[in-house]
């Protein structure tokens, strides 16, 4: 069992209020919250060592360098790459996702097939719909059922030695569901597809092992596991890091440069152009700092908890319908009630504190074909309680009142 009142004492934004009401945070999927440890050491780097890194051999240079290298290590070592140049820094999950379509665009050729599944952030679906414009590939989609998973039996089929890239997020951020990534990375090996797994929805819950995946590519965002935003990395198998070229140009990512040619430097900085994100990146590796100490583990059993309250609760109002009921699922609850609008009820419950987010969550195919506009979205993190889980049910109650 974690220990929920120590937790919540970390990040001070939970004991403000909204709207005059105690702040219930269940926007979790969007953006966790940030405990003071990791706010703390963004402070402490601008008031005591702010300077640009790599270059410099002056010492605030030097200490900056080790902190944000520093930082680099330690999520190697929660990812378990087998080697540390295979971190690459990245301003977040889509920038990671578009550095490899980029850089595929010079490896697929006409005829060539690309997957992915139909329960993708749009994120995972545009930059392969452009990669397919730009190089004459052709597109197919792993279909979904019902319960909110992918369809086992038409994924298999979809293999063909035309397949060269597989791109499956490892968690919807939609519905909760997690995938069967151990079938799709056998399936696409059969084939030599190489995979992307974006996991900005399951690293908050799930300590993915790169290695023990065996997954080619994996991509997350820091601002999703209690870091801050316009950060996160790129999980590349060095061999594939370096068949692909370079996605920016600039300062750090040179070897060497003349007018009449440029050398590129080796991995990671072969990525890394122009002067990164420094005091994110060490704040990154404080965030997993945090949340290993509190355990991966009793994370994910104390968020399954909440998950299991959470829906029972939730389904005794009438005519409220979940959406996404797979067995195997993070603690997201996405829901509608009939004849009401999931923008009305989420504009609602914000008057009582409550932050759920609502719209289609950047899946507009999940919601077409549930043929809805949108869903409520409640997602829980380790430091929510049964006790905001009332407070969220009582609001959405008074929200379908209010509304019917």
């Amino acid at each position: 069992m974690i220990a929920i009142d120590k937790i919540r004492k970390d990040f001070p934004i939970l004991s403000r209020k909204v709207n005059g009401k105690p702040l219930v945070y269940f926007d979790n999927a969007a953006t966790s919250q940030t405990p003071h440890q990791v706010i703390d050491v963004i402070v402490d780097y601008y008031q005591n060592y702010n300077a640009n890194i790599h270059r410099g051999v002056h010492s605030l240079s030097q200490e900056a360098t080790d902190a944000y290298e520093g930082a680099r290590e330690k999520i190697r070592a929660h990812f378990n790459a087998k080697h540390k140049e295979e971190i690459i820094f990245t301003a977040g999950t889509t920038h990671g996702i578009n550095l490899v379509a980029n850089g595929f665009s010079s490896l697929i050729k006409k005829g060539d097939e690309v997957l992915v599944s139909a329960l993708e952030h749009h994120s995972n679906i545009v930059p392969w719909q452009m990669l397919c414009e730009r190089t004459g590939a052709k597109l197919k989609v792993i279909p979904m059922t019902q319960e909110g998973e992918l369809d086992k039996l038409a994924f298999a089929e979809l293999f063909t030695e035309k397949t060269k890239l597989v791109f499956v997020n490892h968690v919807s951020n939609a519905l909760g569901t997690i995938n069967p990534i151990k079938e799709i990375i056998a399936k696409a090996k059969e084939v030599g597809a190489a995979v992307l797994l974006d996991g900005a929805q399951a690293a908050p819950h799930i300590k993915a092992d790169v290695q023990a995946l065996d997954v080619d590519f994996y991509v997350v965002s820091a601002h999703k596991m209690c870091g801050p935003t316009g950060v996160g990395i790129l999980y590349g198998k060095k061999d594939w890091l370096e068949k692909l070229p370079p996605y920016q140009g600039g300062g750090e990512m040179i070897d060497q440069v003349t007018f009449e040619k440029t050398t590129y430097a080796g991995l990671p900085h072969k990525f890394e152009a122009g002067t990164p994100n420094i005091c994110g990146g060490i704040a990154f590796g404080v965030a997993l700092d945090y949340m290993n100490e509190i355990g991966f583990d009793k994370i994910a059993a104390y968020e399954h908890e909440l998950l299991v309250y959470g829906t029972q609760e939730l389904l005794k109002i009438e005519g409220l319908r979940i959406y996404g009921t797979s067995a195997e699922k993070t603690a997201v609850i996405s829901f509608n009630i009939e004849g009401l609008h999931p923008y009305d009820i989420g504009t609602i419950v914000d008057k009582l504190g409550v932050a759920v987010r609502t719209g289609h969550h950047c899946a507009q195919p999940i919601m077409d074909y549930y043929k809805i506009p949108g869903t409520v979205r409640a997602s829980f993190s380790f430091y929510n309680t049964k006790e905001e889980i009332d407070v969220l049910v009582e609001s959405v109650k008074k929200a379908k009142m209010m509304l019917s």
